[in-house]
């Protein structure tokens, strides 16, 4: 039995009907290279089956304390049952992309029983008019309570479920699992009683650690390396309400040599500065769409993985974030790059000032029963729809394998991120990079955004703008030209058509690449 820290438990917290607190993903598999070229709903039970003792989180179930007076706790479910948590589905015809994101939107809405180990993973078969996608392929909806991971720790249970060679016999580390019994009322009070005791020597101890964050955050503001402005208060759009039940999902895929070559563009800018601008971009173009686009910049929270090399694999959250301003008031796409860069470097320096771990630890020693009775009063009085959001759209970026992966002997083709949303917060982002290209995909509450493939498309454009802004760009003379050779400039690459959307745009990652 292992108690969830101060993250994990507010996850646990802000559950509601309409919020549940699930993170997963949207993949799709070509089954050509397993055995026999198909994949059976058995075949995909036995392969998880096989490699259960590879993830700790497969087989753990939330024991929560009466009252929430203290943080619930991990054991190991002696009920667990594969075939409850692996779904099988088919889609109507004709199979096409719409209703595959329509269907993922509709299981993904669905909160997880809590009363069982947290996760669900639904294959969907059908893909039938998809372009690029082979016939026979099958995608997989992926759901776990962010409660169990973050997006580096589901990148290890990915890795837990998938294998590099689609003939890798079964993993010969032994099975040691272990059953436990579900701990009785008195003990969980007891054992509350005591946490409540020594909480406040962890709270100090805590606070004392913080000191010389704080002081170095001080002395960072009165030197100047870094600044506080009122572009990171966020103004309120659409997105910060309270949410209903439904959601809606999509995506779109981007070349990753496209990324790295926006990126020259501005000195220094990171590959994640990019994705944030396109994505300050998209937004700017949907709200200007809807008359509803503020003078002030959007702002986004991005999360920062603390996650150790001695953590790898380890269950529950190990984040810390930083506010980045997403310059949706800017209309040059290059300006705005420059611009995102900066206000990324400035809150990268404030949140290493603080101490990014120190801002993790700080939120496990925080009262449990505060925790939940504060999410539980925010959601009731409709706090959303009347305080100031903190931020306007959540985007998380996870670095997803470089190579071809496989699962039940079948290769993944994309995947696409899911995210949870919160009152408040009604759209999310999942940057995910997979071989050679990256999906920028979204969650949204399908009350606030009733138009997601027009949202698609405008994180299309978006990025459409900033690749032909780079292919436009001169490239910057050597600083010292050793010979002819070096200073002969480089082909242009071919520009590729942006007029009128196609319908192939609309498809996976993979999808599209293959039909070009």
């Amino acid at each position: 039995m292992r108690q969830l820290q101060g993250m994990d438990a507010s996850f646990v917290a802000l559950e509601t009907r309409n919020s549940p607190m699930h993170i997963g993903s949207l993949l799709i598999y070509n089954p050509a290279t397993a055995p026999g070229g198909f994949v059976r709903y058995k075949d995909i039970l036995r392969f998880f089956e096989s490699r259960m003792q590879l993830s700790k989180t497969m087989r753990q179930r939330l024991v929560r304390v009466p009252f929430d007076l203290d943080y619930p706790y991990w054991i190991e479910d002696a009920e667990f049952d594969l075939e409850y948590h692996v779904r099988h589905v088919a889609l109507p015809k004709p199979g096409d992309w719409r209703q595959l994101c329509i269907q993922a939107a509709r299981i993904f809405a669905r909160p997880l029983d809590l009363n069982r180990p947290p996760w669900e993973f639904t294959v969907i078969e059908g893909l039938d008019n998809i372009p690029g996608v082979v016939p026979g392929s099958y995608a997989m909806v992926t759901k776990v309570h962010h409660a169990a991971i973050d997006g580096m720790s589901g990148i290890d249970l990915m890795e837990a479920l998938h294998t590099l060679d689609p003939n890798a016999p079964p993993p010969n580390q032994p099975d040691t699992w272990q059953p436990e019994e579900v701990p009785n009322v008195p003990t969980l009070l007891a054992k509350s009683w005591l946490n409540g005791i020594l909480n406040p020597a962890r709270q100090l101890d805590v606070a004392a650690k913080a000191v010389p964050g704080l002081a170095r955050a001080l002395k960072g503001l009165a030197a100047k390396d870094f600044k506080l402005h009122g572009e990171m208060i966020a103004p309120r759009t659409r997105f910060n309400a309270v949410l209903s039940p439904n959601r809606v999902v999509e995506g779109r895929s981007i070349p990753l040599a496209d990324i790295k070559a926006i990126r020259e563009l501005t000195p220094g800018c990171k590959v994640n500065d990019v994705f944030l601008t396109v994505i300050g971009g998209a937004l700017r173009k949907y709200l200007d769409h809807h008359g509803e686009l503020p003078d002030k910049t959007l702002t986004a929270m991005a999360p920062i993985s603390v996650r150790a090399g001695d953590e790898k694999g380890d269950m529950g959250n190990q984040v810390a974030a930083m506010i980045a301003p997403l310059g949706t008031h800017i209309a040059d796409p290059v300006e705005r790059l420059a611009y995102v860069h900066s206000q990324t470097v400035n809150s990268k320096a404030m949140t290493d000032a603080i101490g990014a771990r120190n801002m993790t630890e700080m939120s496990k020693v925080s009262p449990a029963l505060f925790m939940a009775l504060g999410a539980q009063l925010y959601t009731r009085l409709g706090l959303a729809n009347r305080v100031g959001p903190p931020f306007s759209t959540v985007v998380t970026n996870v670095p997803g394998p470089p190579v071809p992966i496989y699962s039940s002997g079948a290769r993944l083709e994309s995947m696409m991120g899911l995210l949870c949303l919160t009152d408040g917060m009604g759209l999310g982002h999942v940057v995910q990079s997979y071989c050679k290209e990256a999906t920028i995909a979204f969650t949204a509450d399908r009350k606030l955004m009733p138009d997601p493939d027009f949202y698609a498309q405008c994180i299309e454009d978006s990025f459409t703008e900033l690749r032909d802004a780079a292919r436009q760009e001169p490239k910057p003379a050597p600083a010292k030209a050793a010979s002819a050779k070096q200073d002969k400039p480089l082909a242009k690459p071919k520009a590729k058509p942006t007029s009128k959307p196609s319908a192939k745009a609309k498809a996976p990652a993979k999808a599209r690449k293959a039909s070009k």
